[in-house]
């Protein structure tokens, strides 16, 4: 079994980033800037935040966050957004989800210009994605591609099924797996007989948000298996969408929690922020 180690792939991520940035500044005598919208104090978004920041200064790109409590009004963020649409030193805005209620998520994501849209999100960005033209991709569907190729898996006739269907990573890592040649199966909560779609595939990515879910009798000898769910149990410990013991022994390859897509979803949206950048020079 091989153990998909997403904190080092996601390190020699960084560390050619750091590179290109370092040529860049000394090349142009500017970097990258990426801002982050942080909305509200809940505490995995503030984590997330910090990590992003973290990692941003590391590979040597402007990094700044701006905070406002979750009683702000819709209006002063899309302002802000605009503000930061026309701001030439930033090359890519990013609003940290979820946000509050009373504000439009599908609203702030389409007012972000697509070529800032690090994320990924925009309309625009996931239609590119689409016809197979990307130019900015979803970082957590692009993260598992790029882990998917570090222990060289050819996807080409692959069966694959993907278990959620969500915008962030079900709906978009539909689009890479086909662009890649595979053949795409999206199970969701009203797929019937869950196990048969698994249990034929060669790759499972699992992307439900339920602790534990796929279990080894979901998984087919050999299969690859990469683990999108972070959950956090009642012992405050994190757990998958896999049951990892139950289903390592099984699997050829297969992804932790954590450890796994995570760092590599912080480390594609720097590179993501360096396109956006590139593509202005």
């Amino acid at each position: 079994m091989i153990l998909i180690d997403g904190k080092k792939a996601a390190a020699e991520l960084r560390e050619e980033l750091k590179k290109e940035v370092s040529e860049l500044k000394t090349k142009f005598d500017k970097v990258p800037g990426l801002t982050v919208i942080l909305i509200g104090d809940m505490t995995p978004s503030q984590i997330y935040v910090r990590n992003k920041e973290k990692s941003a200064n590391e590979v040597g790109l402007k990094s700044e966050v701006i905070k406002y409590p979750d009683t702000v009004e819709e209006k002063t963020v899309l302002e802000k957004i605009e503000e930061l649409n026309k701001d030439a030193t930033v090359s890519g805005i990013l609003v940290q989800l979820p946000l509050p209620p009373h504000i439009d998520s599908n609203k702030i994501i389409e007012a972000i210009v697509p070529e800032k849209d690090v994320d990924g999100f925009s309309s625009e960005n996931v239609g590119k994605l689409s016809l197979n033209k990307s130019f900015i991709s979803p970082c957590t569907p692009k993260g598992v591609m790029k882990m998917l190729e570090s222990i060289k898996c050819d996807l080409r006739g692959k069966d694959c099924v993907i278990i959620g269907a969500s915008n962030i990573v079900g709906r978009p890592m539909s689009m890479e797996l086909l662009n890649a040649g595979a053949t795409v199966q999206v199970c969701h909560k009203g797929t019937k007989n869950i196990t048969e779609k698994t249990k034929s595939a060669d790759v499972i990515i699992a992307a439900a948000g339920v602790a534990n879910l796929v279990k080894a009798d979901w998984v087919k000898e050999g299969a690859v298996v990469i683990d999108v769910g972070i959950n956090r149990l009642e012992d405050g410990t994190l757990a998958g969408d896999v049951d990892f013991e139950g289903v390592k022994d099984i699997a050829s390859a297969i992804s932790p929690v954590p450890g796994g897509v995570g760092p590599m979803t912080i480390a594609v949206l720097l590179e993501n922020t360096l396109i956006a950048y590139q593509a202005k020079l």
